[in-house]
C-alpha cells in the first residue's frame, strides 16, 4: 500500500509537467542543490557556507573536521582521527552522532534512520564529494526533520556536461595511508536527447596509528565506495531531466568504543588496550535515487525524487567488565586501578576478572518520495518566488546483541564464552512533511516567510517484545530577510523556530520533541578581491533531548528530555587576495575565520541530570554544553605562481568539557553518596594544528601533490566519549598525483 502511494505521488508530478505549457528546448537542465552552489549563498536570508571539493581535496583533507575548520559556527568532534564517526554541532546544539542536524546527500536524507534512530553511525565520506553545504540560520525551512541544529548537504560527483572527462587522484603516506578517487564521465547529444553518465570509485586504506597491546596490530580500516550516475534529458518541447544514482559503501575497521586512562594517553596517545583486540566494525550502505526535474516555462520548476537507502553494521566492541569489586562501565573502569588492570590485560595479583564485548548488529532502512514546485510571479510591483514541497518517508531500525565474556587470569586473556543472541528492539516511523516558503521581492528588500509541518506515525518494539504505537507532530518556520545596501553589501537575518524529533522509544516513554527559537543578524560583502561575512546569533532550546551514546545498555535506547539551554555568539569569515588587481604574476589568497560561542544549560529538569543522560550527565543550570568550544579560529594563506601552488592552514579551538558536569571525574553524586568516577567527565583539550600542502603542475593533465597534516605533531584529548579519552592523529605525510583531462 505504501509503495503504491509513493508511486502515485511521483506520477502526479510527471502528469502535472506533461499538462503544463510547452517551453523551448534547452541544452541543459541543471540538478538542484540546497544553496545552488556559490555565489547564490550570497543572497540567502540565513547564514550558509559552501565548501567546494577542489578546495579541500587539494589539501589532502578527507576528515570533515578538517574541512569544516574554517566554517564559522560548525563544530565537529572526532573520535578515531579519520572522521569516520563525526559528531557535527552547529551553533551550540548537541553534536552527538550528528543527531540534531539534518544530514543529506544530494538533497536526500542520508542518515541511516533519521527519525527512528537519528544517532548516525554512518555519514557520507567527504573524500569523494564535489562539495559540502552548511545551512545554519533561517534559510532551512525546506529541510528537516532536525532543524534545531541546521543542515549539512554532501554533494556527490556530478555528471560532467562535457562529452568526456576523466579524473583520478592517488596518494600514499604515513601509517600505510592510501587514497584513491577516480571517475570517468560525460554527456552526449543523441536522437533521444542528451544522455550522461559518470562511473566512480573511491577507496581509502590505512594501517591506523593506534597500536593494540599484546598483538602489535594497528587499528586501521578499509573503505570502498563505487557509484554510478545516469542522466537523460529527452528531446521534446518539455525541458526535463531524469537522473538515477546507485552508490555503495563497504567499510571494515578495527575500531573500538574504549579509550585510555588520562595518564596512559598522556604517556602514549597511540596506545590501545589488550581488551580491545577483538573489536571489529563492519558496515555496508546502499544509496539510490531516481530524480526528475522539469521547467515547463521560465517561471516554473518541478523537482521529484524516489529514494531508497539501506545501512547494515556489525560492531563487536568492548562493552564492560565483570568480577568482584570491578567497575562494570568501561569509562568508570579507566579511573579504577583494579579494573584498569583487567582492561590492559595486566598481571594484577589477587584481582582477576573479565571483560565483556557486545556484538551489536544493527539494520537500518529508509525510503520515500519527495517533491517540490517553485513558481515565480508578480503582483503589481511585488515579485514572488513561491516554493512548496511534500515528503513521504519511512525508516526502520532494529538489530540483535550477543555478549562474549573473556576471563583475565594472571594477565592472560582466555577464550571467550558467548551468550545467547538477544533482540535490541525495533523502531519504525512513517513521516509526512510539508513546507511552503515565499520569497517576496520589494525593491532592495526580500522577505522569506516559511512554514514546515511534520506528522510522525511511530511504533516501538522493545527487546522484550512489548509494542507501543505513538504519534507526534512538529511545526516549524519563521521569517528571513535580505536587504541589498548596494551591489557589494547585503544585510540579512531572521527568526526561525526549529524542531528535532525524538526516536519512537523516546516518545513512547514520554519524551517531547526538542524545540528551538533562533535569531540572527548579519552583513555580507564581496568585491573583486575581498569577501566577508559577519553574523550575530542567539538560540533558545526547550525540551533539550539528551544524547544517549556512551550510556550503558545494549538496545535501541530511548531519548530523554534534559531541560532548556541557550547559545549565542558571533561568527566572522574574511577572504582576500593580496595580489589581486596588482598586475602581479602570482596569486596570494588569505583567509581568517572566528567563532565565539557561549552555549549553556539554563533550566535543568531535576537538580542535575543522572548518568542515563550520557554526555549531559551531571548538568546543572549555568554549566556549559559539552563539546562546544568558546573559541574557534582558523587562518590560512595560499599561493599560485606558474606551475607551483600550495597553502598553509592553521586551526584552533579552545578547551571544552566532556559532560554537562563541567568538572573532573565525579566522586560524589547529587545525593552525597559515593559514585563511580567516570573518565568521560573532565576537560577536552584545546588544540592548535598546522597543515601544509604543495602541488606542482607537471603537464597540462598531470599534477604532483603532497603535504603534511598536523605539522607540529600536537597531540591532545579530542574526545572523552563514547567510553574514555582518545587523542587526535599524529603528524601525517602524504604524496601522490592527480590526472585530469
Amino acid at each position: 500500500m505504501r509503495a503504491h502511494l509513493l508511486f502515485l505521488l511521483a506520477a502526479s508530478q510527471v502528469a502535472l509537467a506533461q499538462s503544463a505549457p510547452a517551453a523551448p528546448k534547452a541544452s541543459e537542465l541543471a540538478p538542484l542543490t540546497v544553496t545552488g552552489i556559490a555565489p547564490d549563498a550570497f543572497i540567502l536570508p540565513g547564514s550558509a557556507s559552501v565548501i567546494e571539493g577542489d578546495e579541500f581535496r587539494s589539501k589532502g583533507y578527507t576528515n570533515i573536521k578538517q574541512i569544516a575548520a574554517n566554517t564559522p559556527g560548525v563544530f565537529v568532534r572526532d573520535e578515531d582521527g579519520f572522521g569516520n564517526f563525526p559528531n557535527i554541532s552547529i551553533r551550540g546544539v548537541d553534536g552527538t552522532r550528528s543527531a540534531k542536524v539534518t544530514l543529506m546527500e544530494d538533497g536526500i536524507l542520508t542518515a541511516p534512520s533519521p527519525y527512528s534512530s537519528p544517532n548516525a553511525y554512518y555519514a557520507p565520506k567527504s573524500g569523494r564529494m564535489a562539495g559540502i553545504e552548511f545551512l545554519k540560520g533561517s534559510s532551512q525551512v525546506m529541510y528537516g526533520p532536525h532543524t534545531t541544529g541546521g543542515v549539512v548537504n554532501f554533494l556527490s560527483t556530478p555528471i560532467p556536461t562535457e562529452e568526456r572527462r576523466f579524473f583520478s587522484r592517488l596518494t600514499a603516506g604515513s601509517y600505510g595511508n592510501f587514497f584513491n578517487h577516480t571517475w570517468l564521465g560525460g554527456t552526449q547529444q543523441t536522437e533521444a536527447g542528451r544522455v550522461g553518465a559518470v562511473v566512480e570509485l573511491h577507496t581509502q586504506l590505512t594501517d591506523g596509528f593506534r597500536v593494540i597491546d599484546g598483538v602489535g596490530r594497528r587499528s586501521g580500516f578499509t573503505l570502498t565506495e563505487p557509484m554510478v550516475k545516469l542522466s537523460w534529458e529527452p528531446t521534446g518541447a518539455l525541458r526535463q531531466r531524469f537522473e538515477l544514482k546507485v552508490g555503495q559503501t563497504d567499510f571494515d575497521a578495527d575500531e573500538t568504543y574504549g579509550g585510555l586512562s588520562e595518564a596512559d594517553l598522556r604517556a602514549n596517545p597511540d596506545r590501545r588496550y589488550a581488551s580491545t583486540r577483538f573489536d571489529h566494525h563492519v558496515a555496508e550502505q546502499w544509496r539510490t535515487y531516481l530524480k526528475w526535474s522539469a521547467e515547463p516555462d521560465k517561471s516554473l520548476r518541478l523537482d521529484s525524487a524516489l529514494y531508497f537507502n539501506q545501512f547494515d553494521r556489525d560492531w563487536d566492541k568492548l562493552d564492560g567488565l565483570s568480577g568482584a569489586g570491578l567497575r562494570t562501565n568501561v569509562a568508570e573502569a579507566l579511573a579504577h586501578a583494579p579494573s584498569l588492570a583487567v582492561l590492559r590485560g595486566d598481571l594484577f595479583a589477587g584481582n582477576d576478572g573479565a571483560f565483556v564485548t557486545n556484538d551489536a548488529v544493527r539494520n537500518h532502512e529508509s525510503y520515500g518520495w519527495q517533491g517540490s514546485a517553485r513558481k515565480q510571479f508578480q503582483v503589481g510591483d511585488v515579485r514572488h518566488e513561491l516554493t512548496g514541497g511534500l515528503r513521504i518517508h519511512r525508516d526502520t531500525a532494529g538489530g540483535t546483541n550477543q555478549r562474549t565474556t573473556y576471563a583475565v587470569d594472571d594477565g592472560v586473556i582466555g577464550v571467550g564464552t558467548r551468550a545467547a543472541v538477544t533482540s535490541a528492539g525495533f523502531q519504525e516511523t512513517l513521516a509526512a512533511a510539508a513546507f511552503v516558503e515565499d520569497a517576496i521581492r520589494l525593491g532592495a528588500l526580500t522577505l522569506r516567510p516559511g512554514l514546515r509541518y511534520e506528522y510522525l506515525d511511530m511504533a516501538n518494539t522493545t527487546s522484550a517484545g512489548a509494542f507501543t504505537p505513538v504519534d507526534s507532530e512538529m511545526a516549524m518556520g519563521g521569517l528571513g530577510f535580505t536587504y541589498e545596501l548596494d551591489a557589494r553589501n547585503t544585510v540579512f537575518g531572521g527568526v526561525y523556530r526549529g524542531g528535532s524529533a525524538a526516536n519512537p522509544s523516546g516518545y513512547a516513554a514520554g519524551t517531547r520533541s526538542e524545540e528551538s527559537l533562533g535569531k540572527e543578524l548579519g552583513l555580507r560583502h564581496r568585491d573583486r578581491a575581498t569577501s566577508w561575512e559577519l553574523t550575530a546569533f542567539h538560540t533558545d532550546f526547550r525540551d533539550l533531548i539528551a544524547p544517549v551514546v556512551g550510556v550503558a545498555g545494549g538496545g535501541l535506547l530511548a531519548m530523554t528530555n534534559g531541560g532548556a539551554a541557550e547559545s549565542y555568539g558571533v561568527e566572522a569569515l574574511v577572504r582576500h587576495d593580496l595580489a589581486r588587481g596588482e598586475g602581479r604574476g602570482y596569486a596570494l589568497p588569505v583567509y581568517a575565520g572566528l567563532t565565539w560561542t557561549r552555549a549553556r544549560f539554563t533550566e535543568i529538569e531535576g537538580s542535575r541530570l543522572g548518568n542515563g543522560a550520557g554526555l549531559f550527565a551531571g548538568a546543572e543550570s549555568g554549566n556549559e554544553i559539552p563539546y562546544v568550544p568558546e573559541w574557534k579560529l582558523a587562518a590560512g594563506v595560499g599561493f599560485e605562481q606558474g606551475p607551483w601552488g600550495g597553502s598553509l592552514d592553521l586551526s584552533y579551538y579552545s578547551a571544552t568539557w566532556g559532560t554537562g558536569y563541567n568538572g573532573d571525574p565525579r566522586l560524589v553524586d547529587g545525593s552525597g553518596a559515593l559514585a563511580n568516577p567516570s573518565t568521560i567527565d573532565g576537560k577536552v583539550d584545546g588544540l592548535l594544528t598546522v597543515d601544509l600542502n604543495l602541488r606542482y603542475q607537471l603537464t597540462k593533465a598531470f599534477r604532483l601533490v603532497g603535504g603534511v597534516q598536523n605539522l607540529l605533531d600536537r597531540r591532545a584529548i579530542i574526545s572523552r566519549a563514547p567510553l574514555g579519552p582518545r587523542a587526535n592523529a599524529p603528524r601525517t605525510l602524504f604524496f601522490g598525483g592527480e590526472v585530469a583531462f
